[in-house]
């Protein structure tokens, strides 16, 4: 009976995910968890030894109804509701909307370079305390907002945007090594930490990068300087998430993961 209940309570919430974003779905023990025909790392709860969850991602491009996950062998029915994100029009040099050759070969380098990196499950974990937000400002493009640049290149927003003048400085959200730390084409000055397990955060923008591939870093340790680099209309922090190489709601996912830490934002 205790079982069933804990069963029944447990479905419950992992009920109705909505596309973009995370579900964090607490274990009594190590199990073996399946989401969409893949393994997915099972983490232990950093203030509570003994005891585990998951990070379960769902794509943007999800489409809505039943998901499969599956727990030590167990369906559990997790259903994704499509979320209506608004629509953005933004101006932009016309060479970030119809690149060169050149830039084409640039970027397809750059994508299958950074696609590698978090498609990697690195198995330590590097954080075991709450995330932060890399700046203390306004929040000016959501996630998963529709983008027309220079209406006609269609694409949605796979982070979410900071208002931050020139040389605003940028801070880790939390520890881990640096795996990125270059300019490139589309995300300008770049910086992504790998955070262990699958968990990646990246900043983009960047005027100055003031870390190096490899370095580890402290949680609000300093990364780089704010800029307009890259695709933009003007200055500011684009601030992303990838986990199992899936770009999720940054701010969803930090007020998700803070659920195990009891922190309410």
């Amino acid at each position: 009976m205790r079982f069933l209940l804990f069963f029944l309570s447990f479905v419950l919430s992992v009920y109705g995910v909505n596309n973009g974003e995370v579900k964090l779905i607490n274990l009594d023990k190590n199990s073996t968890v399946i989401f969409e025909g893949k393994k997915i790392p099972v983490i232990e709860n950093p203030i509570k030894k003994g005891s585990y969850f998951v990070l379960v991602p769902i794509k943007y491009r999800a489409k809505q109804g039943e998901s499969t996950l599956v727990i030590d062998g167990k369906k559990v029915p997790l259903h994704v509701e499509l979320k209506k994100y608004k629509k953005e029009y933004i101006k932009v040099a016309k060479s970030k909307v119809h690149p060169s050759k050149k830039a084409l070969k640039r970027i397809r380098k750059e994508y299958m370079e950074a696609m590698k990196i978090y498609s990697t499950i690195t198995p330590k974990r590097y954080w075991s305390k709450p995330f932060v937000l890399p700046l203390n400002s306004k929040l000016t493009s959501s996630y998963g907002n529709a983008r027309m640049f220079n209406h006609t290149l269609k694409s949605f927003h796979s982070g979410a945007d900071f208002r931050a003048k020139m040389k605003t400085p940028i801070r880790a959200t939390n520890d881990g090594v640096v795996v990125i730390a270059n300019k490139r084409y589309y995300a300008g000055g770049s910086v992504v930490i790998d955070h262990g397990e699958g968990l990646y955060s990246c900043y983009f923008h960047l005027s100055k990068i003031l870390v190096k591939v490899g370095q580890k870093v402290k949680q609000k340790e300093l990364l780089g300087l704010s800029g307009m680099s890259g695709r933009v209309s003007g200055p500011h922090l684009h601030y992303g998430i990838r986990l199992y190489a899936n770009a999720i709601n940054p701010i969803q996912f930090t007020k998700e993961i803070d659920t195990i830490f009891k922190v309410k934002r």
